[in-house]
């Protein structure tokens, strides 16, 4: 589940195995891209962190934040 904090929206995935995770994080991109609005993540192995925040709104969330964080579970649960 996604949590607010410190006025963005975060979220850990984990995986099966480092192919798992990079081919979560290369779709995770192509939607990012298509939407124009881009995480910012980390990957060690098998797990994927991903923040969202909006730096045009000063850093804080706004719907393009919800709205990535929805297409990201739902590519999730695929």
């Amino acid at each position: 589940m996604w949590k607010e904090e410190n006025n963005q929206l975060k979220r850990s995935f984990e995986f099966k195995d480092f192919v798992e995770a990079f081919t979560f994080m290369t779709k995770v991109a192509f939607a990012a891209e298509k939407m124009g609005h881009h995480p910012n993540w980390s990957n060690v192995y098998n797990k994927v962190e991903i923040l969202l925040f909006t730096h045009d709104a000063k850093d804080s969330i706004t719907e393009k934040d919800v709205k990535l964080s929805k297409e990201i579970d739902k590519i999730f649960k695929k």
